[in-house]
């Protein structure tokens, strides 16, 4: 299964890089250029395991995906339950530590990995997969550092109860 990953820090505590990245409406996409729209579904009025989401991605294609882990302020998984005709499944996890010695910095990681289908077609199909999701995920994980200094995102993100 291949596996794609970014990493960088952010100058917030793992509280406020956890609450970032769960940001949603206006300020989510003030961050993320993946998002074109993004809501939960099934009543749910946040994140939490067990919650599913529905994305539509910047180019249209949609994905309904499911928290399997959340855990704040350390960790956030998903998979996808439903989505694209190109991926057989899909799933990431976004982590988030404090910098050991400067207790105000976040070392985010965030990695994703995939399989594709038709099977026959994955050798091939999950090489070009690993390339354009290896941008999107670089992509992703500046713009989450841009809103980690962004002044109205920051403002939206709101620490998660531990």
């Amino acid at each position: 299964m291949p596996v794609v990953e970014s990493r960088l820090i952010v100058p917030v505590s793992p509280e406020v890089a956890f609450a970032v990245s769960q940001t949603q409406g206006a300020a989510r996409k003030r961050w993320d250029p993946f998002i074109r729209r993004q809501r939960l579904l099934g009543g749910a009025t946040g994140p939490a395991k067990g919650v599913r989401t529905l994305t539509v991605q910047r180019f249209g294609f949609r994905m309904v995906s499911e928290y399997v882990s959340y855990a704040p302020p350390t960790n956030v998984g998903m998979k996808m339950t439903k989505g694209s005709w190109f991926f057989e499944r899909m799933g990431g996890g976004w982590r988030f530590s404090a910098v050991e010695g400067d207790p105000g910095s976040t070392l985010a990681i965030w990695r994703y990995n995939f399989t594709c289908r038709p099977r026959w077609l994955a050798p091939l199909a999950e090489r070009i997969g690993a390339v354009v999701l290896q941008r999107d995920i670089d992509r992703r994980i500046q713009g989450f550092a841009r809103g980690c200094e962004d002044p109205l995102v920051l403002a939206a993100a709101t620490p998660a109860p531990a």
